[in-house]
């Protein structure tokens, strides 16, 4: 009997050994690890671009290129849980996190085998899995996993587990959890699958490679019938449900995105994570604005016209309403450069900031008058003498007519006058045109016909400007950047007025546009055009008082369009857009600024008239601040019998030649006591010149220049001076001399020293 009670009381130590062992293995060990620093963190949300009213543009990768969108366990369907639980874990709900049934299993399937089959890991076991860093799948590997599983079950509920795991799942194609899964599959909420779908979504996290059902649809199809009958072994669906899901097709709907904005990667941080975000962009008026480019660019393909890029912009908030950064973002040819963002030459779509310039300075006016006529100026380069765009010159223009038809010869003549390109580059600058790294000695008064390149956007929001009165806003693209609390003024509102009402102003551009444009529209509207050197570039920029819309087209490998100009490129782009804009709001005239007075003006000299028939086809009605009003016109203006207009010296030359069309409007003033006062343009004082022995003739030749070509008498003491022309021959000699310009109706001398040497 005490043998026995002895034996028993052995059994009992050992049982309780065993027992305090276990329980120190399944209560204590776990304790011993930590979790993984992945599963503290939340579930991160991929972001998705929307635009202004919440409408989704894309969906977006996160940084390891993984799209997720996590949701609740409520929100996943029963159907869903089910498939999952059968095809992963059956005992999900009653084991604590390892199932040691199917653990005790597997260990005998190796033994017997000889080989490692299933890894009894169960959903609480793969969660540690896939929140930790790879690892080598070995017996340690294994053994903390398990411990790590069981003392998450300690920590967490079990549907706290399944959510995180279910939304931590892998389902093939970089798709995370269920929801993104339904969607990329399927293009269906979660509470729409049925049972087949669920199903095979749930089959696929074993292998998500092999059994995408895109890329092998027959692997996936055996996979979900694996899973349906192992939910049928648990009684909890209907087998005539689960019959019928047997027999249901694979309907896929996979997703086959069009991006509107492929040139957007992401949002203003490149760290952003979270459910959205919101940009400016109006994605109805994206798509319009896409199909525009890409029809009209289609239309002139024979003219070698491939690419365009528009920016449309909300002025009231200077938000991008739209941006298309090219006709077609799959040309190898350069489609997926930004157009908006690339720097081109922005030809005569600078003019109206140097017209602003001269009136913010000088105080001109649409009605004042300036010279076309032919008007060297010297450059870095050399001496040039620049033509307009049909090669002729017209005499006395105003401002109006200057700027409408877009004339080279005045703009330079203007820039020149207000100090050269500085003033232009520093109001660029102001305006977020220029970035501060153009020379203005290098541009010269190129700069205002486009010889520094710009980009569409920028261009685009200093025209914004111009719309809101001359007040400056930077561009918005998201909704979360922070506006300026007010904006900046960079011009008098009487002034921007102004130029506007000259952009606007259809009649006024006929001559050189014609009537019927792309540029009129049947609405109030103020656009320029602009056209690069050799047909590289074509612009069209213009705004109502709601929209201001920048088109570029053109070619980004700077192949030359044939013939093709802004208004025949652009142009036509820049009529639909703005058509499609109008439509959004009612369209509205530009405030005309208080103090402003209408007159009439003879458009040869700028005088203002009694009345609009006083002098019959020259009178022009304008308008100007009632302080800046022109003075009137009086019968010394004018020739005796009243018929053409008196021209001042600056025209004799202009006058004198085949460019004069106008004799019957117009004769020379040969008693004007106004004189404008004579300047060298070339040479210039303290030249050097170098004689090459090697050129035959020419190297000894100077031909002075001035801005009054025949009003100036050359000498030198130790130069041969011999006739030329309008200007003389001037032949060098080694030595340092002296060259003097006499200005024979004032007697005024310019002085100037040259030094000529032999190379």
């Amino acid at each position: 009997m005490r043998r026995c009670r002895l034996t028993r009381r052995r059994v009992a130590i050992l049982i309780l050994i065993g027992l305090t062992g276990w329980l120190a293995l399944w209560f204590g060990a776990p304790w011993m690890v930590n979790l993984p620093a992945g599963l503290g963190e939340p579930e991160v949300e991929s972001p998705v671009l929307l635009d202004r009213n919440g409408g989704v543009i894309r969906h977006l990768a996160l940084p390891d290129f993984t799209r997720s969108s996590p949701v609740r366990l409520t929100e996943v369907p029963a159907d869903l849980i089910a498939c999952t639980l059968a095809a992963e874990d059956k005992r999900f709900f009653r084991h604590g996190g390892v199932d040691l049934l199917a653990t005790g299993r597997a260990l005998g399937d190796a033994v017997a085998s000889g080989r490692v089959g299933s890894g009894a890991s169960t959903i609480t076991q793969q969660l540690i899995k896939i929140s930790s860093p790879p690892q080598p799948r070995d017996w340690r590997t294994k053994v903390w996993e398990a411990l790590a599983a069981r003392r998450l079950e300690m920590e967490w509920t079990k549907e706290r587990i399944l959510e995180a795991y279910l939304n931590r799942l892998t389902y093939g194609g970089r798709r995370l959890g269920p929801r993104e899964a339904a969607r990329w599959y399927f293009q269906k909420p979660l509470s729409d699958l049925s049972l087949a779908e669920c199903a095979l979504l749930a089959g696929l996290p074993q292998a998500p490679g092999r059994l995408n059902p895109l890329a092998n649809p027959s692997a996936a199809l055996a996979r979900r019938e694996v899973v349906l009958k192992r939910l049928a072994l648990t009684g909890s669906a209907d087998r005539s449900r689960i019959a019928a899901a047997l027999a249901e097709p694979l309907n896929l709907r996979p997703i086959r995105e069009t991006n509107p904005v492929p040139w957007l990667s992401g949002g203003p941080d490149p760290e952003t994570r979270g459910a959205s975000v919101r940009t400016t962009v109006d994605l109805a008026m994206q798509r319009t604005v896409a199909a525009i480019v890409s029809e009209e660019t289609a239309k002139l393909r024979g003219s070698n016209l491939r690419h365009a890029a528009v920016v449309v912009i909300d002025n009231p908030t200077g938000e991008i309403l739209a941006l298309v950064s090219s006709a077609d973002w799959n040309d190898e040819r350069g489609g997926q450069i930004n157009g908006a963002l690339t720097p081109r030459s922005p030809g005569s779509a600078l003019k109206p900031f140097t017209y602003l310039l001269a009136m913010e300075r000088g105080g001109a006016i649409p009605a004042t008058i300036l010279a076309d006529v032919p008007s060297p100026f010297r450059t870095p380069q050399g001496l040039n003498l620049p033509e307009n765009y049909d090669r002729a010159y017209r005499g006395p223009v105003t401002m109006r007519t200057a700027l409408a038809c877009s004339l080279n010869v005045p703009a330079l003549r203007q820039l020149n006058d207000l100090g050269g390109p500085e003033p232009l580059v520093r109001m660029l600058e102001n305006l977020g045109v220029l970035d501060g790294s153009v020379d203005p000695q290098v541009c010269g008064l190129g700069l205002t016909l486009g010889n520094a390149p710009v980009r569409l956007l920028d261009l685009t929001n200093a025209y914004a400007a111009l719309a809101r009165g001359g007040l400056w806003l930077p561009p918005r693209l998201f909704v979360s950047e922070t506006a300026p609390s007010e904006p900046k003024r960079f011009a008098k509102p009487e002034n921007v007025w102004l130029i506007t009402d000259i952009l606007a102003d259809a009649p006024a551009r006929v001559p050189s546009f014609g009537a019927g444009s792309p540029l009129e529209l049947p609405f109030p509207c103020a656009a320029k055009t602009g056209t690069s050197t050799d047909f590289r570039d074509n612009w069209c920029v213009g705004y109502t008082p709601d929209f201001t819309v920048g088109v570029w087209a053109g070619n980004f490998e700077n192949q030359p369009m044939k013939g093709v100009s802004g208004v025949a490129g652009a142009g036509p782009i820049f009529h639909r857009v703005m058509v499609e804009c109008r439509k959004t709001r009612p369209p509205r005239d530009f405030d005309r600024p208080e103090g402003m007075t209408e007159f009439a003006i003879d458009v040869r000299n700028g005088k203002r008239l009694a009345d609009a028939t006083a002098a019959g086809p020259h009178a022009r009605n304008e308008v100007a601040p009632s302080d800046r009003v022109p003075p009137p016109a009086t019968r010394s203006d004018y020739t005796a019998d009243g018929t053409r207009a008196l021209l001042p010296p600056l025209y004799a030359e202009w006058f004198a030649s085949r460019h004069n069309l106008r004799r019957g409007e117009l004769e020379m003033d040969g008693g004007a006591g106004l004189l404008e006062p004579l300047r060298v343009i070339t040479p210039a004082d303290g030249a050097v010149f170098l004689l090459d022995p090697e050129i035959p003739s020419g190297s000894d030749r100077l031909r002075p220049v001035t801005n009054l070509p025949g009003v100036a008498d050359w000498s030198s003491p130790t130069l041969r001076i011999e006739p030329g022309g309008a200007e003389p021959v001037v032949r060098l000699t080694p030595g340092v001399h002296v060259l003097t310009a006499t200005d024979r109706r004032t007697g005024t001398k310019i002085t100037l020293t040259l030094t000529v040497r032999e190379l």
